[in-house]
């Protein structure tokens, strides 16, 4: 895959890959990973697409710099700016987690009008059930704004979210997920400037339900797919099932023996509903 950089308007720096050929899809991880939560695809989706993994801003390669507001309205704009101008004014997009809510809140803004949007487990209007990251992750960011202090927090994230944790994440087992949250916190300890940028994301991002959704949902205009695990217990299917209800154009497609990590447990599953819904 080769390498990029995207520069944004406000200096933000967004690294991405891209590899395969054919119609631009976009896929964005979710929070604490990187691209390579959607690597078990490429071997499946490089001759029908071409694939383009970003890292969010605070993840893998790209932005760390605290000066910057890590809210999820500024995330919003980067990304679907991001989106813009390396797929195209109506790209087909995707995301998990963090990055299927910084596309959708991009999307119900009006930032980002997609051919199609695909939504794989996030919170969508509900309350967060429990946090992925833990208590040890959230116990510490609001150390790591103080003066000092960065330094030990970010590596007190580092040995909380260890990557055995990513065992945890899949429903099958799959031992290759240790090597994504390996990769996902490689630089975290020491790095000053990331914990506190770090601390600013978690202090500012949405905790409660995201309510308003519910009455953006029948406003939404592209095909949108929701890409759903049977076995992810942070995002019930409930949910899903719910926002299927009110999407006008939106297709429920679940996964069986899928976990949050849905790309690893079943990634020709994920490619053919990829695949078959964005053509």
């Amino acid at each position: 895959m080769k390498l990029r950089l995207y520069h944004h308007r406000d200096g933000a720096r967004i690294a991405y890959r891209e590899t395969g050929v054919g119609p631009s899809l976009c896929l964005i991880h979710s929070a604490a990973l990187s691209h390579r939560e959607f690597a078990p695809l490429v071997e499946h989706l490089g001759d029908r697409f071409r694939l383009v993994l970003p890292d969010l801003p605070l993840h893998g390669d790209s932005e760390d710099r605290p000066r910057l507001p890590y809210t999820i309205d500024w995330l919003a704009e980067v990304m679907a700016a991001f989106c813009r101008e390396t797929c195209g004014t109506h790209p087909l997009v995707g995301g998990h987690g963090a990055g299927a809510e910084i596309l959708l809140r991009a999307v119900v803004t009006g930032q980002l009008a997609p051919s199609k949007l695909v939504l794989m487990p996030n919170r969508l209007h509900r309350a967060p059930e429990r946090s992925r990251l833990g208590v040890g992750p959230r116990a510490v960011a609001p150390l790591a704004a103080l003066p000092g202090l960065d330094r030990v927090a970010a590596r007190a994230v580092r040995l909380a979210y260890r990557p055995e944790h990513g065992m945890k994440l899949t429903a099958r087992g799959n031992p290759a997920a240790r090597d994504l949250v390996r990769h996902a916190t490689a630089d975290v300890a020491g790095n000053a400037n990331l914990a506190r940028s770090w601390s600013r994301w978690m202090r500012r991002w949405p905790s409660g339900a995201q309510v308003d959704l519910l009455d953006a949902y029948p406003r939404l205009d592209s095909g949108v797919l929701l890409l759903w695990a049977d076995s992810d217990r942070y995002h019930p299917l409930a949910g899903a099932e719910e926002a299927r209800d009110l999407i006008p154009d939106a297709l429920l497609r679940v996964l069986a023996g899928t976990g949050f990590l849905i790309a690893y447990d079943d990634p020709v599953g994920v490619a053919r509903e990829l695949t078959a819904f964005c053509g």
